[in-house]
Order: structure tokens, then C-alpha cells, then sequence
């Protein structure tokens, strides 16, 4: 008869599919370091030959890299959803801008309804904590931290959405923007008017999603995103604007 007996499965396979779930899940993200190897086998309640088999497994999958003499480390496995060529394209052209806001508003008001809908209360409660962070920033001078934070928000919410591929598409996306190839967040952050607004608009999706009102958390999002596409707007209408003051001047003061 074809029959073989049934092994239990080895530990090295059940630390490989654990490690693969956090990092689909996000909660390891590229650039992570591992615990050393006698804490994590300590805390996976596995032998360190168990542990070095799926470290190595991993390594052979290209989701973990070693560093020498720093350590194991989560690889670079979302890379960039864009080329480099493209990436600059799009620094200079203001329709990938405009774009670029609008396809965040139709993903993330998806995202912060599925995130009202599904958010376990540990992940509403991480949203809650760092608009509280963003509120501490506000009172401060340098709105670089609140720029910061910013980001940090939106991207609570993904998570707190639970879909794994709307989360690395995202994250890939997020990460172009804190590099400023799409706008400098700083500037929208600088007006204390501006500021205030934004602030209010976080409150009034958080506001939200901690009610786990879906509507509201969706159309709190849409809304913000709109005002953000309509502030840039008039950012580069007020540059272009100045850009012309500056050639007057230039010329009045050349006669």
C-alpha cells in the first residue's frame, strides 16, 4: 500500500512560516535586525541548529540577509515599485503630482473604511497614539516632527487595514513621499493656518476610525486628500507668481 508514515513537521519549517508571516503581515519591514540568535531561539522556544536551518532557508528565499558583524537582517523585498528613470520623471511633472493625491485618496478612504470594519482595537489604539504625538508636535516651532508624523498616520491606517497587498503597495508609495519626490511635506506643514487645518483633519479621521464609523473614516480621508491636492495647487500658483515678481523686480531695479 502507498502509504508513509506522518512526521511532525520540523521546528526549522514552523520558524520559517512564522518569520514569513510577519514579514508579509508588515510587522517585520525591510531593515529590521533580528534578535540575536540566543534571544530569538530563546523566545521561539527552539534550538539554535533549528533556528540557524530556517534563518538559512529564509536567506536562500532572499528575505533575510546577513550583515557581517552586525547581525540578520529583514532583505530589501519591496524595492521600489518604480524605476529610478521614472521616479525622476515624476519630481518634475505636476499631473503625476495631482495623481499621485488622487490615487492615496481612492486607496486610503478604502483603507481607513476597511480599517474602522476590521482594525483589531491594538491597531486603533496605535492610530490613536500617534495622532496624540502629532498634537504635541503641533505646539512646537519646528513642524519637521508633525511633517514626520504625518506620514506615520497614513500608514497606521493601511496597516490597520489588514490587506497585505494594498500594504506593500502602499508602504512603496509612502516611501517616495518621505523622500519628497512627490512634494516636500514640510512646506504644507510651515503656515500655522495650514498647520491647524491638517490637525483638525487627522483629529476628524481618527475621530473616526476609533467610533468605527466605515463612512466616516472614508469620507474624513477623501476630504483631507482634497484639501492637500488643493493646497499644493495653490502652493505652485503662488511660486509661479513669485517667480514672475522676482523677474520684475529684477528688470525695474536693471533700469
Amino acid at each position: 500500500m502507498p502509504f508513509q508514515m506522518i512526521e511532525a513537521e520540523k521546528l526549522a519549517s514552523a520558524v520559517v512560516r512564522q518569520i514569513e508571516n510577519l514579514i508579509l503581515r508588515g510587522i517585520l519591514r525591510p531593515g529590521d535586525r533580528l534578535p540575536s540568535e540566543r534571544e530569538l531561539s530563546e523566545r521561539l522556544g527552539v534550538s539554535r541548529p533549528s533556528l540557524r536551518e530556517a534563518v538559512s532557508e529564509l536567506q536562500e528565499r532572499g528575505l533575510l540577509v546577513t550583515r557581517a558583524g552586525a547581525g540578520v537582517f529583514v532583505a530589501d523585498v519591496l524595492g521600489s515599485a518604480f524605476s529610478p528613470a521614472l521616479i525622476r520623471l515624476f519630481s518634475t511633472q505636476e499631473d503625476a503630482l495631482d495623481d499621485y493625491i488622487a490615487f492615496r485618496r481612492d486607496l486610503e478612504g478604502l483603507a481607513a473604511a476597511r480599517a474602522a470594519r476590521k482594525g483589531s482595537d491594538t491597531d486603533l489604539a496605535l492610530v490613536d497614539t500617534i495622532f496624540r504625538k502629532m498634537e504635541a508636535a503641533h505646539s512646537k516651532r519646528d513642524p519637521s516632527e508633525e511633517a514626520g508624523l504625518d506620514a506615520d498616520f497614513h500608514m497606521s491606517i493601511i496597516e490597520a487595514s489588514h490587506n497585505v497587498i494594498m500594504l506593500h503597495m502602499m508602504r512603496s508609495m509612502m516611501d517616495l513621499l518621505r523622500e519628497g519626490v512627490f512634494y516636500n511635506r514640510s512646506v504644507m506643514f510651515k503656515q500655522r493656518t495650514t498647520r491647524d487645518m491638517l490637525l483638525d483633519q487627522h483629529r476628524a479621521i481618527n475621530d473616526a476610525l476609533q467610533s468605527r464609523d466605515a463612512d466616516g473614516a472614508k469620507a474624513a480621508v477623501e476630504a483631507h486628500l482634497t484639501f492637500v491636492r488643493g493646497s499644493l495647487a495653490d502652493q505652485r500658483a503662488a511660486d509661479r507668481h513669485e517667480d514672475v515678481a522676482r523677474l520684475r523686480l529684477q528688470q525695474e531695479v536693471g533700469r
